[in-house]
């Protein structure tokens, strides 16, 4: 019997090859995005599953609440993992986890027989410090040493095996144990143990470990502030796993009395404080509120949305199948009646028309197993990380595709096997099969669906012409600051203030530089830098959330950021005066600039005098509103350096830098010169937006294609039905476009529909997505205008192809067509 129903059905697909193709075409692009973006969503929802009782495992996070502005942070205090684990009880394991130096990388050097020469990686990345308890945590395999003693000394270090291999190839795990590793100059540990990477998706990246006694024997100890609780930096840490009965509520309770404990002002009112919270291990990946360094969070939302486009392309796909397939079914009537009258059971031809749409979709599944590979290849720059495409060692999705082969199969083929089925051989055989209103119910139903599949398109090109404004409103936007022609770079982090200052002298010689300086993070930076400063005015102490900058005098004329009521700082080694900006004088309580001059700070204990007050500036992307920022004089390891516009107005940018990096080159000959472009730095910010504007124009036009692959099936069928039609109007005088005009006006109106339903649901759907930004753009009525002009210009095209074609046929042919 099944053997039967395929050769029927791909007799039906040979005899019909035009519809056939149409219906493969539009099912395996659905398919195909449907199989992409599962591959996506499957991959980040799998971080961190594989840890034993993860459910018990937390990190501990903080809130801060400074004059009503809340901030977060997946940093903590250094001094609390310590603490929580002598006086907190129902913890089963404390892991205080610190990036090394901060900036996360560091220059490592392997000894070998030839102490004299060891041999030097610069730059390397995932490095912690942390305890013997991050073993017990994660279900690490130890190839040498143990987890009980590897980090139980200072200066102790343990290596994964891909580490392991980089420093000491083709020497044993067993071997390795004693090796000395000297990390950046001055802290010289020996390896203790080797453990298997993890090869897991898992926030937990770290390549090697050295022991957290480490911190308090070295300089390290004031650096990562080991004993400072009103402050915290984001290369600290903490994860805890709790003991079995034990409930996050209970943990949270008593690190509330412990912050009161050791920092008294933690919480002084509603408006100022701060709270310590427990973040579960499955929030890690997608909570962008607690970001840690260097690590990528994936955006549940964008997930979901990412979702709902796959669901859109395959219901697409399936609304074009039923469609051609219902319209094609009174060409098919005659082989109904015939097999009725011959014995078949309704059921055994819905058996039948479902095998020929299970065949059907098979073929646009295997088309899109072929195409995947390539289509990932087009998206690599929206592709995660880690993501690969292996059918053969991913099983599951195997599963996945027959579990969609078949609903798309079921979806597609059950209302015209319905319909099909449900004709009366009676009728058929009479050729009476049209007098009845089945068919006027099929051509109504085709009509919903072909309105569904453009309200889907026209939604799509609304909400990417609206994301596309959005960008462009953002990267155009005054931001208070000057960015294009400036690049910025780094020096070394443990060199000598010397070379910086040589350095900055030898840029400033350089006949393309027209300004140069050196300091902290660029007046916008990915990295947000908090600081603990206030304000007492005599009544009350007004602490709101500050972010601190710093350079010297040139810092604010490198980005023409103008100050408003008095002077710059003035050159100093050390921080002793501050120009803050607008935000933070009214913070204060002041009516105009020139009120806060003067006007005293309280800075880690020290009194700093107000000397001036510069513009407001964006000092993070345009979600989020202008906060109180701080500058201070003050030369840092970043360099600020505005490139000169020669007589054309261009920029000699590629002569800039090569003499920028000879220069440097010079200075420190064993560092690698990496720079960038301001401007550059800001586009970052809006990578998301960015990635969200370029998936959404794949989708309008994958939304498109399908959509007029559809129309275009329709057209053909309608045209071939209505040919004899065609041919009486052109004997009895119609025109080519009178013709045209008459095929066209029903699927235009149709469009037009699926404007004004479509139109209202994208503007609310925008709406809501631009609340998300403090500063945005206008919802544009032309956005709408030009949306569904393009629709139906796209329309016109498509029906164009056979319209015309039937419009200009000989009239002779068209009566002699039975």
């Amino acid at each position: 019997m099944l053997k039967n129903y395929f050769a029927v059905a791909f007799r039906n697909f040979w005899r019909n090859k035009v519809f056939s193709t149409i219906n493969i075409l539009g099912l395996s692009i659905g398919i195909s995005a449907a199989l992409v973006i599962f591959l996506i969503v499957y991959y980040e929802f799998s971080f961190d599953k594989f840890e034993k009782d993860g459910d018990r495992i937390y990190r501990v996070v903080l809130d801060a609440k400074f004059s009503g502005t809340q901030g977060y942070s997946a940093a903590v205090p250094a001094p609390l993992g310590a603490a929580m684990q002598n006086e907190v009880t129902g913890v089963e394991q404390t892991v205080p986890v610190f990036q090394f130096q901060g900036d996360a990388t560091a220059k490592v050097a392997v000894g070998t027989h030839n102490a004299s020469k060891p041999v030097i990686y610069k730059k390397q990345t995932d490095i912690v410090f942390t305890n013997p308890q991050y073993f017990y945590l994660l279900p690490y395999q130890w190839l040498a040493g143990s987890p009980q003693a590897s980090l139980a000394n200072p200066f102790s270090t343990v290596l994964t095996e891909s580490r392991a291999k980089q420093y000491f190839p083709s020497v044993p795990a067993a071997d390795i144990i004693g090796k000395q590793l000297t990390y950046n100059d001055d802290i010289k540990t020996t390896v203790s143990g080797v453990v298997k990477d993890l090869n897991e998706n898992t926030a937990f990246t770290a390549d090697e470990f050295i022991s957290l006694s480490t911190i308090l024997q070295t300089s390290l100890k004031s650096q990562f502030m080991m004993d400072v609780w009103n402050d915290w930096m984001a290369y600290s840490q903490l994860y805890v796993k709790l003991s079995n009965g034990n409930t996050a509520e209970k943990t949270e309770a008593q690190l509330k009395n412990l912050l009161q404990k050791y920092n008294p002002d933690a919480n002084k009112d509603d408006n100022n404080n701060i709270t310590l919270r427990l973040q579960p291990l499955s929030d890690l990946h997608f909570n962008n509120n607690y970001q840690g360094i260097g690590y990528r969070i994936a955006h549940k939302p964008t997930l979901y949305g990412l979702l709902a486009i796959a669901a859109f392309l395959v219901i697409l796909g399936c609304i074009n199948f039923i469609n051609l397939t219902s319209a094609q079914a009174s060409q098919r009537a005659k082989e109904i009646g015939i097999r009725k009258t011959i014995g078949s059971s309704k059921k055994q031809l819905i058996l039948q028309f479902l095998s020929e749409t299970f065949f059907i979709t098979l073929i646009a599944t295997i088309v899109s197993v072929v195409l995947t590979p390539l289509l990932l290849k087009m998206f690599a720059d929206y592709i995660p990380p880690g993501l690969h495409f292996d059918l053969l060692h991913q099983p599951y999705l195997i599963l996945f595709l027959l579990l969609l082969t078949i609903i798309v199969s079921f979806l597609s083929g059950l209302y015209p096997a319905l319909i099909l089925s449900g004709y009366k051989p009676v009728l058929v055989l009479k050729n009476q099969i049209f007098t009845n209103s089945g068919q006027t119910r099929s051509a109504g139903i085709r009509k919903i669906l072909t309105v569904s599949q453009f309200v889907i398109a026209q939604f799509f090109i609304i909400a990417t012409l609206m994301v596309s404004k959005q960008i462009n409103y953002s990267l155009n936007k005054d931001l208070g600051f000057r960015k294009d022609t400036i690049l910025t770079f780094q020096t070394p982090f443990d060199t000598s203030a010397s070379h910086g200052q040589q350095l900055l002298n030898e840029i400033k010689s350089i006949s393309e530089v027209e300004i140069a300086s050196r300091g902290f993070f660029s007046p916008a930076d990915a990295g947000a830098a908090f600081t603990n400063i206030s304000y007492h005015n005599g009544k009350e102490e007004i602490k709101p959330n500050v972010q601190i900058r710093w350079g010297d005098t040139n810092y604010l004329r490198v980005y023409q950021i103008k100050i408003l009521a008095g002077r710059n700082v003035e050159q100093s080694d050390t921080m002793k005066e501050f120009v803050i900006n607008e935000t933070y004088a009214k913070a204060m309580g002041f009516q105009s600039p020139e009120e806060a001059l003067g006007k005293q700070l309280n800075f880690n204990g020290k009194s700093m005098p107000v000397v001036g007050v510069m513009n407001d500036f964006h000092e993070q992307s345009l979600r989020a509103t202008i906060g109180p920022i701080v500058f201070a004089g003050r030369s840092g390891s970043t360099f600020h350096i505005r490139l000169r516009p020669n007589n054309t107005g261009s920029i000699v940018w590629q002569s800039a830098i090569s003499k920028i990096k000879k220069t440097y080159k010079q200075i420190y000959p064993d560092e690698d010169f990496n720079y960038k472009f301001f401007d550059e730095t800001i586009a970052k910010f809006y990578e998301s937006e960015q990635n969200t504007s370029s998936l959404l124009k794949w989708a309008t036009g994958l939304a498109i294609l399908i959509s007029c692959l559809g129309l275009l099936g329709l057209v053909i069928y309608i045209t071939n039905v209505r040919t004899k039609e065609i041919g009486i109007r052109k004997i009895l005088g119609a025109s080519v476009a009178g013709i045209v005009s008459i095929l066209s006006k029903d699927f235009v109106r149709l469009v037009l529909i699926a404007f004004v339903i479509a139109a209202p649901i994208a503007w609310w759907a925008i709406y809501k997505w631009l609340e998300d930004f403090a500063y945005r753009t206008t919802i544009s009525w032309w956005i709408f205008g030009l949306s569904g002009i393009a629709m139906i210009i796209i329309t016109l095209l498509t029906l164009s192809i056979q319209t015309i074609r039937s419009a200009i046929a000989n009239p002779v042919k068209s009566l002699r067509t039975e």
